[in-house]
């Protein structure tokens, strides 16, 4: 089940909203918790079991690590906790992916295991592997009660597609915390763009992407075009995904951290992705790069620290070579601009910097979204004219005529243009009270009506 679907809008979002504004506080959590699991079981029945094991191990694990504190048992639970979420993620994620790559090198025959992969499982295991590491470092208390250790961690808004939160974010949250009528209309607010950003904007200019792939008459413009829609397809599509996530913890009293700044008016890649799933780079940052010393080491060992995370971080997006190969990628770039390629950029005028960033970001998106080296290669030697194909064809020039409204809605929309309007809005009671929420309302009608029209409602990060 996602947000964006019709069972989730029309009949698990109001059950679960009427039931736990029903009840007294104190059961609000295993509310929580009870609709959460219901959640995940809707698309995931078996592994819900594989989750409840992680997080009462984890639970256990985390208690010994306080009872235990300053002691070498201490440091063995967090070592225990730490290896068992890993090996869990390890083994239903790569395993696959390990025994292909040593048959592929050795040319043996071994056995590769075919398991479906755990939704979410990504996410809710670097929340887990945060909790237990914060409470060995004493940023924060053992939880001593499993409802709500476990609601934290299957919390439906940020079970499936983040954004990671991490248990001190909200810690306090978790047992004391007061929606009020300000909080839900802000939260419902912060849904409906969420969702009109994934309804209207993604799953539309998704098939000019998917439609790209599929032709048969390629050229040059196309494979832009193609490109450009899929960078702003998964924009879309996953900041949309962490607005409507943020917006239900606002409604039910959390405050989830953000995960996107409007990363496509970047200048380089540095500030890209320091714009682009925030917090996923914060946890890298904190729990991977910084323990490996940073930036505060020799040069040779700042190069491996930034490869060895990028590294992971392909990984982490997907069991394959091509998620490695654009995490190393991202890695090698931050390394040039480290070295000299900053300073020279901002030598150049901004829309120059801003041009290197857009085209160092699209080149990204081949390496993420196509399967293998050879479809990679193929679809940049058209992008680059060097496949034998036209650079404008009817098909393309098509393409464009009869999309050019949805690509500039969709950048205009990838730029803080509207954040620019507001500022020259009149502060009237009138236009702030009733104008910004009846804006909202076209666009959860509009949302609504694309829902029930379509069959092309993808979510990109959901195989993560």
């Amino acid at each position: 089940m996602v947000f964006s679907s019709l069972e989730f809008l029309f009949l698990f979002l109001p059950a679960i909203l009427l039931a736990y504004f029903a009840v007294p506080v104190r059961l609000r959590n295993p509310v929580l918790l009870a609709g959460s699991l219901f959640f995940y079981a809707w698309g995931e029945p078996v592994y819900i079991v594989l989750m409840l094991v992680s997080i009462t191990v984890n639970y256990g694990l985390a208690l010994a690590i306080d009872r235990f504190r300053g002691t070498p048992r201490s440091r063995a639970a967090l070592i225990g906790a730490v290896a068992i979420s890993l090996g869990l993620l390890g083994y239903f994620k790569y395993a696959g992916f390990l025994m292909d790559t040593i048959n592929g090198l050795l040319g043996t025959d071994f056995v590769s295991p075919d398991l479906p992969l755990p939704i979410g499982i990504s996410f809710y295991t670097f929340q887990i592997i945060s909790y237990t590491v914060d409470v060995y470092r004493r940023d924060v208390p053992a939880q001593r009660s499993w409802v709500t250790l476990a609601m934290y961690i299957s919390l439906f808004p940020q079970l499936i597609a983040g954004p990671i939160v991490r248990y001190k974010t909200i810690a306090a949250e978790l047992t004391h915390r007061t929606p009020t009528l300000e909080r839900f209309a802000e939260g419902a607010g912060r849904f409906t763009i969420g969702l009109a950003k994934k309804v209207i904007i993604a799953n539309n200019i998704g098939l000019i992407w998917k439609d790209t792939l599929l032709s048969s008459e390629p050229s040059v413009l196309l494979a832009w075009l193609g490109l450009t829609a899929f960078a702003l397809q998964i924009y879309f599509d996953f900041s949309g995904y962490s607005d409507m996530a943020i917006g239900l913890g606002r409604i039910l009293g959390f405050t989830f951290p953000e995960n996107f700044d409007y990363p496509y008016v970047s200048q380089t890649v540095t500030e890209f992705w320091r714009r682009w799933h925030m917090s996923l780079g914060q946890w890298f940052r904190d729990y991977v790069y910084i323990p490996m010393g940073g930036n505060r080491v020799p040069y040779l060992a700042w190069v491996r620290n930034v490869l060895v995370v990028w590294f992971l971080t392909g990984l982490w997006h997907g069991a394959a070579w091509n998620f490695a190969l654009w995490g190393v990628y991202f890695g090698v770039l931050m390394i040039v601009e480290k070295a000299f390629l900053h300073d020279l950029l901002y030598r150049l005028p901004r829309m120059a910097r801003h041009a290197y960033l857009i085209f160092a970001v699209l080149i990204s998106w081949t390496l993420f979204e196509l399967g293998n080296i050879a479809q990679i290669e193929q679809y940049l030697a058209t992008m680059f004219g060097l496949a034998g194909v036209p650079i404008v064809n009817d098909e393309s020039v098509y393409v464009l005529r009869s999309n050019l409204v949805l690509f500039v809605v969709a950048i205009g929309a990838s730029v803080p243009l509207l954040q620019a309007v507001q500022t020259r809005i009149p502060d009237r009671p009138f236009i702030r009270q009733a104008g910004v929420p009846a804006i909202q309302a076209v666009l959860l009608v509009v949302s609504y009506a694309y829902l029930l029209d379509s069959t092309f409602n993808p979510f990109l990060y959901f195989r993560f």
